[in-house]
């Protein structure tokens, strides 16, 4: 069983998914390589003067795996609550994991299909952490905007869910800030 499954790899997923595995989270990532980051063109995201989506998203997925995430280029087709957590389902298989990350742009369907409370605009309800109405369901980036949708804004929403899944493992707030001596030779 993963701590944590991240649906969708473009910037809120990637951004999950690394903060989750660098934090010894045991992580899987599904993506369909689908991203609007492939029309992208990244020159307003901070620290970054210019990139491409592509390059971007090859950065994201290999910041993601050197930090520990297992991703999988394959789409989720169902989601089902159990006592321990969730079973992800794929064409292929099966996964389990305690928590759910959705970040699937505008496709809201699989948070439809699970039965996530939704606002009047038609985008899924999240709290401030990104939390859905299905309790250890997150719903990240575009999925709960109806408009902003900003890469660095997904990536920080990516961010803000598993601050609050990390929380809730540790019992406390958990404050993820690293120092020099943190960062590992890669």
């Amino acid at each position: 069983m993963a701590d944590v499954a991240v649906v969708g790899g473009g910037p809120a997923g990637l951004s999950a998914a690394q903060y989750a595995a660098k934090n010894d989270l045991e992580t899987i990532t599904f993506d369909t390589d689908e991203s609007w980051m492939h029309k992208a063109h990244l020159f307003n995201y901070p620290a970054v003067r210019s990139i491409s989506g592509e390059e971007y998203l090859t950065i994201a997925r290999g910041q993601a795996r050197d930090r520990g995430a297992t991703l999988y280029e394959t789409a989720v087709t169902a989601i089902e609550q159990t006592d321990d957590g969730f079973v992800l389902t794929t064409a292929d298989d099966e996964y389990t994991a305690e928590y759910v990350v959705l970040a699937t742009g505008g496709d809201r369907s699989l948070a439809e299909e699970f039965g996530c409370a939704f606002t009047d605009e038609d985008v899924v309800d999240v709290t401030v952490d990104m939390e859905t109405s299905v309790e250890n369901v997150y719903a990240t980036g575009a999925m709960g905007r109806a408009e902003k949708w900003q890469a660095v804004i997904a990536a920080g929403d990516g961010a803000a869910a598993v601050l609050d899944i990390l929380s809730k493992e540790k019992g406390e707030y958990y404050h993820d800030f690293d120092m020099p001596s943190d960062v590992p030779e890669l």
